[in-house]
C-alpha cells in the first residue's frame, strides 16, 4: 500500500468517544504542573492559605527526585483525606459567585490532583484537635496503600501540627516531559526564585530551603521580619540600601475629584492600594528584577513590567535595569483570577490607569531623590612614573642642542638602544606602583600632621598608613573540629569566583567616590571598577569571623555597658517593634534572656563576653587595627535575638557571623569639625579594609553580579577619543 493511500482522508467520519477519566486527568495535570517550581508554587500557596508561619522545603535533584514542603498551618481533617487529591475538591469555593470575592490563593482544587497523576504523592497532617498525625498516599487522585498500590485508609503516625507533603519521582510516567528538562541546577534555581519571591511578600513567615543531605539551607529567612530586611537577606545589601518605599491608592484621586467619604470608598469596587519598593538611580543590574503580587498572588504582567521599566529609561545607562517589588491590592470584584490554568495571570479593571498612576508616582519619587552619579577623575590614571631630575636635565639639554642645530655623535648608541626596546602604547599602560596618585591626593589636605582619630572609644589602636599591609598580623585559621564550621568553610571555598578573586588580589585602590553610598574605585589592569565596599566588607568580615571561629581576639569595653540598657535603646528606636504583639519592655526582656542564657557559648565561640550581672565586657575583634562603629552596638545586640536561628547549630553559627559582619560594616559618624568629617572611616577603609580584602577575601559570584561594576576600560576609551 502506498503512502498516498495511507495519508488519504477517510470518507467516513470517525466516531466521537468519551475519553477515559484517567487520561483526562493526566492531560489536565500537564496544564497545571509544568516543572518542579510550578508544583512548589501551588504547595506554598496552600501552606499560606493554612495560616502557616514556618515553611521548610527539601529538594533533591532539582525537585525531580524529591520535593517536600513542611508547614505549621492548621492541617487537614482526617475525614477530608480520602478526597484530598481528587479534582475540583476545595475548601475555598462553594458557588461560582464566590469567585468574585475570592481572597485565598487556591480555589479550583486541581494542584494536588494533578501532582498525584504525574508523581508519587504522600501527605502527613495533624490538626490541633487530633491526638496523632495521619499519613495518606495517593496515586491518580485516589487514596492507596504505599506498598501494594491498592485502596487504603489513612494511617496514624507521629507528627507535629501542620502538614508535610512529599512529592517523589516527578513525571516518572511522562518520559517526554522528563526528557525536556535541561539540567538539575536550572530547576533548582527556579525553585529558589519562587521561594525568594514569596518570602519577600510574606516577611512574617519563616522560609527555609535546602538540598537533601545538605548541612545548611540555601535560603533561610526569620519570622516576624519586615520587607526591607528580607530583601537585604535575599538580594543583598547593595539593593536594600538603595530602596525607595512608596505607597499610593485610588482614594487620593477619589477624594480630590469626587469628595467621597471613607464609607463610600470602601464600597467602591474599583478601589485599589499599592505598595512599592524600587531602587534609585544608584543601583543598576543587567536584568530587571520585577516582583508583582496582586491580592497577594504572585503573577506576571508583561505590560506593567514594560511600563515600570520605561520609568528608568532616562535615569539608568542603556542596558541597565532596576529592582521593583510591587504589591497591588484590588477589590476582588474587579479582579478575574480564573483566566490561566496555573493562575499565573489575572485580569482586572482599569489596568492601564492603575499602571500609569504607579509609574508616575515612581517617577516623582525618583526625581525627589535627586541622586546623580558623579565620579571624580585623575589625569595620571595610566600610571606613568614621573622622571627624576637627571633624566629631565638630559632631555632639556638634548632639546636645547636640537634647537641650536648641533649634533652629538654620542647620542647614536642611546637612540638605537631606545628604538630596540619594545614600544608600549599609552592605552596599554597600567599602574605599576602603589605610590601613584589616588583620588585623595587631588584634594588639598589640612593638618597633615594630625592623626585620624578613631570613631569609637574601644581599646583598638590604629597604626600609621605606611606599609599597613606588611605590618598586619596574619589572620590564621583556627583549628576547629565542629562539622558545622567545617561545612561553612567548605561552602566559602566552593563559592570562590576565579575572575573576581584575581581582580581583588591584584587591584590598585583609587579612592572613595561617595562615603554615604559606599562607593569606591579600584583599578585592575587597564580596567576601572566601581565597587560597593560595604557589600565586600560584609562578606570579608563574615569570612574572617568564620576563619577565626573559637579563637577570636577581643575588644575590651571600659567601662562595660549594661546589656539590657543597650537593647532598650535599640528597641526604642526601632519602629518595626510597634507592630509586634509584645510590648517593648517584653521584647527587651526576651532578647536579654536569650543572650544571657547563651553567654557561655558566646564567650567561647565568638569572644562576646557578658558578665553574670549583665554587663558587656568585651566584643569580638575580627581584624587588627580595624575598629567597628560602637554607635551601632545597641542595634547589633538587639538583632541577635530575632535574626539568629538559635535552634540549629549550623544556622546559629552562620546567622550570628552574618550579623557580626553587618555590625562591622564601616558606617561613618559625622564629627563636630566638618573638615575632619569621616576622616577616620575613610582611612580605615583605604589602609586596613581594602588590603585585608586583597589578602583574605574569597569572593563569591554574587558580588560580581551586583557590587563590582566595570565603569571604564582604557583601550575602549582611546577608541572613543580617536573618533572625536
Amino acid at each position: 500500500m502506498s503512502s498516498e493511500t495511507l495519508n488519504a482522508p477517510s470518507s467516513e467520519p470517525k466516531p466521537i468517544r468519551r475519553l477515559n477519566e484517567t487520561l483526562i486527568n493526566k492531560i489536565a495535570a500537564g496544564e497545571i504542573i509544568h516543572r518542579p517550581a510550578s508544583a512548589l508554587k501551588e504547595l506554598i500557596e496552600n501552606s499560606l492559605d493554612a495560616g502557616s508561619t514556618s515553611i521548610r522545603i527539601t529538594v533533591k535533584d532539582g525537585g525531580m527526585k524529591l520535593l517536600q514542603i513542611q508547614d505549621n498551618g492548621c492541617g487537614i481533617r482526617k475525614t477530608d483525606l480520602p478526597i484530598l487529591a481528587e479534582r475540583f475538591t476545595t475548601s475555598k469555593l462553594s458557588t461560582f459567585s464566590d469567585l468574585a470575592r475570592i481572597t485565598t490563593y487556591g480555589f479550583r482544587g486541581e494542584a494536588l490532583a494533578s501532582i498525584s497523576h504525574v508523581a508519587h504523592l504522600s501527605v502527613v497532617t495533624k490538626t490541633k484537635l487530633d491526638s496523632c498525625a495521619w499519613r495518606a498516599t495517593y496515586s491518580d487522585g485516589a487514596l492507596v496503600d504505599q506498598k501494594t498500590g491498592k485502596a487504603s485508609e489513612p494511617r496514624p503516625c507521629a507528627g507535629n501540627d501542620g502538614t508535610t507533603i512529599t512529592i517523589e519521582d516527578l513525571f516518572y510516567n511522562t518520559p517526554t516531559r522528563l526528557s525536556a528538562f535541561r539540567s538539575i541546577s536550572e530547576e533548582y534555581s527556579r525553585i529558589l526564585d519562587v521561594i525568594t519571591k514569596y518570602a519577600i511578600h510574606n516577611p512574617t513567615v519563616s522560609f527555609a530551603c535546602r538540598k537533601g543531605g545538605a548541612a545548611s539551607p540555601d535560603i533561610s529567612t526569620p519570622s516576624a521580619s519586615d520587607t526591607p530586611t528580607t530583601i537585604r537577606l535575599l538580594y543583598g545589601h547593595s539593593i536594600a540600601k538603595e530602596l525607595i518605599h512608596h505607597q499610593l491608592s485610588s482614594s487620593k484621586k477619589q477624594r480630590n475629584d469626587d469628595d467621597m467619604d471613607e464609607d463610600e470608598e470602601e464600597e467602591d469596587p474599583e478601589s485599589w492600594m499599592a505598595e512599592c519598593y524600587f531602587t534609585n538611580a544608584n543601583y543598576q543590574a543587567k536584568k530587571m528584577v520585577f516582583l508583582l503580587f496582586i491580592n497577594h498572588r504572585l503573577v506576571e504582567s508583561a505590560r506593567m513590567k514594560r511600563a515600570l521599566e520605561s520609568v528608568y529609561t532616562g535615569i539608568l545607562p542603556k542596558g541597565s535595569s532596576p529592582f521593583v517589588y510591587l504589591s497591588l491590592q484590588i477589590d476582588p470584584r474587579s479582579v478575574d483570577v480564573n483566566v490561566h490554568p496555573t493562575k499565573r495571570e489575572v485580569h482586572f479593571l482599569n489596568e492601564e490607569t492603575i499602571t500609569e498612576r504607579i509609574a508616575n508616582a515612581m517617577q516623582e519619587q525618583l526625581a525627589k531623590q535627586n541622586h546623580s552619579r558623579t565620579f571624580e577623575y585623575q589625569t595620571l590614571l595610566t600610571g606613568g612614573i614621573m622622571d627624576n631630575d637627571t633624566t629631565l636635565n638630559k632631555k632639556r639639554t638634548r632639546k636645547e642642542r636640537d634647537e641650536s642645530g648641533d649634533e652629538d655623535k654620542e647620542e647614536g648608541p642611546s637612540t638605537s638602544h631606545a628604538e630596540s626596546k619594545k614600544k608600549v602604547y599609552s592605552h596599554h599602560k597600567v599602574r605599576t606602583s602603589l605610590r601613584d596618585r589616588t583620588l585623595d591626593s587631588m584634594f588639598p589636605v589640612t593638618n597633615q600632621s594630625q592623626k585620624p582619630e578613631a570613631s569609637s572609644s574601644a581599646s583598638a589602636e590604629i597604626t600609621p598608613p605606611l606599609n599597613t599591609l606588611s605590618k598586619q598580623r596574619d589572620v590564621k585559621e583556627s583549628e576547629c573540629f565542629l562539622t558545622s564550621v567545617k561545612n561553612l568553610r567548605q561552602q566559602v571555598a566552593k563559592g570562590k569566583h576565579r575572575q573576581l578573586s584575581e581582580i581583588l588580589e591584584n587591584h590598585t585602590f583609587i579612592g572613595i567616590v561617595d562615603i554615604h553610598r559606599c562607593l569606591s574605585l579600584i583599578q585592575y589592569s587597564t580596567k576601572l571598577y566601581l565597587v560597593n565596599h560595604d557589600s565586600l566588607a560584609e562578606e570579608l568580615f563574615y569570612q574572617l569571623g568564620l576563619r577565626q571561629f573559637g579563637d577570636l581576639s577581643r575588644i575590651k569595653l571600659d567601662p562595660p555597658p549594661s546589656l539590657k540598657e543597650l537593647i532598650e535603646i535599640a528597641v526604642a528606636a526601632d519602629d518595626s517593634t510597634e507592630s509586634s504583639r509584645l510590648s517593648k519592655p517584653q521584647i527587651v526582656d526576651r532578647i536579654t534572656k536569650i543572650l544571657m542564657d547563651r553567654r557561655e557559648m558566646l564567650a567561647d565561640y565568638f569572644s562576646l563576653t557578658i558578665s553574670e550581672n549583665g554587663l558587656v565586657t568585651s566584643l569580638p575583634l575580627l581584624l587588627r587595627d580595624y575598629v567597628p562603629n560602637l554607635d551601632n552596638l545597641p542595634s547589633f545586640l538587639m538583632r541577635l535575638g530575632p535574626q539568629v536561628d538559635w535552634t540549629s547549630e549550623t544556622e546559629c553559627f552562620e546567622t550570628f557571623l552574618r550579623e557580626l559582619a553587618y555590625f562591622y560594616i564601616p558606617t561613618p559618624t559625622p564629627t563636630e569639625d566638618e573638615k575632619d568629617q569621616y576622616k577616620a572611616e575613610k582611612w580605615q577603609i583605604q589602609h586596613i579594609m581594602f588590603p585585608a580584602m586583597r589578602r583574605y577575601l574569597v569572593p563569591p559570584k554574587s558580588l560580581l553580579d551586583r557590587d563590582v561594576v566595570q565603569v571604564a576600560d582604557l583601550p575602549d576609551l582611546y577608541k572613543v577619543f580617536e573618533r572625536c
